[in-house]
C-alpha cells in the first residue's frame, strides 16, 4: 500500500496498487507527516503535536506536545531513522517567521530539540549507512547535512550540503546509491544530488509544486512524488491541471526501506 498525507484535507490517504482504489481517513487537525510504527499503526505529526493515529477512526492519541505554548505553530515534515527514532520540525502556520524547531522523539517518548529558528522544516533523510542526516529550511533555500550517530541519535557538525539557489527544497528521500532526491517546490522538478552535494539528475514535472518523494513498489524502484495545489488561482490551475496529484516515476535506481517508529 502507498500512504501519503493531504495536509490541508486534513487526511491520510492510501492507495491499493492492485485495485487502484484510494481510501481517505479524515484527521481532526492539519497534518504534516506520518510514519509507520513497529508495533503496527501510524505515527502522525500534526498541528498540536506528535500522536499515535488510529487508521480506522482517525483519532489522535498524544505522545508529545512540545509546543503547547506556541498555538500558531504546527508540525510539518517528519521521518524515522533506521533505529526507530522519529524526527520532525515545526513552523508557524500564520507567518513565515523563524520560530520553528527540529525535534527528535525517542522510543521512550522523550522529545529533544536539536535546532531552532526554522521557517519551514523539510527534507529529513539519512544516508544508507545512517551516518549522515539531511535537513532543509525551504525558505532559506538550503539543504544541510550533519554527522549522525545511529547508536545515540546525536547529530553534530552541521554543514551546508546544497545551496539550491532559486529552488525551494521541500521533502526528500535517499536512494540505495546514497544520492538525495529532493522535491523542489515552485521549481517544476525533482533534483537528485550526489553524496557530495552536486546535482546529478533532474526530472521535470507537469506541476510547479512537488512536495515530497519516496521509493516504493515490490523492488523499491518506483519513485512516488506528491504535489500541492494550494494557493493556485484559476489561471495557474488551467496551466497545470494535475497540480495536487501523486506521480510515479521509474528512474532506473532503487530506494531504501523506510524506518519504523520503535515506541
Amino acid at each position: 500500500m502507498l500512504y501519503w498525507v493531504d495536509s490541508r484535507g486534513p487526511a491520510v490517504k492510501r492507495l491499493d496498487p492492485g485495485s487502484g482504489a484510494v481510501s481517505v481517513q479524515p484527521v481532526v487537525e492539519v497534518i504534516g507527516s506520518i510514519a509507520f510504527r513497529a508495533r503496527g499503526g501510524l505515527l502522525a505529526a500534526t498541528k498540536s503535536g506528535i500522536h499515535a493515529l488510529d487508521a480506522v477512526s482517525g483519532a489522535l492519541a498524544p505522545l508529545a506536545r512540545p509546543e503547547e505554548h506556541l498555538p500558531d505553530n504546527r508540525f510539518n515534515d517528519g521521518r524515522c531513522d533506521r533505529q526507530g527514532r522519529f524526527w520532525a520540525g515545526t513552523m508557524s502556520d500564520v507567518r513565515r517567521d523563524p520560530v520553528g524547531t527540529l525535534y527528535r522523539l525517542d522510543a521512550s517518548l522523550d522529545c529533544t530539540p536539536l535546532r531552532n529558528a526554522i521557517i519551514i522544516p523539510n527534507s529529513l533523510a539519512w544516508s544508507p549507512d545512517g551516518r549522515t542526516m539531511y535537513f532543509a529550511d525551504t525558505n532559506r533555500h538550503t539543504i544541510w547535512a550533519w554527522n549522525y550517530d545511529p547508536d545515540t541519535g546525536e547529530a553534530t557538525q552541521e554543514r551546508v550540503f546544497a545551496d539550491t539557489g532559486a529552488g525551494r527544497p521541500d521533502g526528500s528521500c535517499v536512494d540505495a546509491d546514497g544520492c538525495l532526491w529532493n522535491a523542489e517546490y515552485g521549481g517544476w522538478r525533482i533534483v537528485r544530488y550526489t553524496p557530495g552535494g552536486a546535482i546529478d539528475r533532474v526530472i521535470d514535472l507537469p506541476v510547479a509544486n512537488p512536495t515530497c518523494c519516496c521509493f516504493g513498489g515490490p523492488r523499491l524502484d518506483e519513485l512516488y512524488i506528491t504535489s500541492a495545489r494550494q494557493r493556485l488561482g484559476a489561471e495557474e490551475l488551467a496551466r497545470q491541471p494535475l497540480a495536487g496529484s501523486v506521480f510515479s516515476v521509474r528512474p532506473g535506481m532503487r530506494g531504501l526501506l523506510e524506518g519504523r517508529f520503535a515506541g
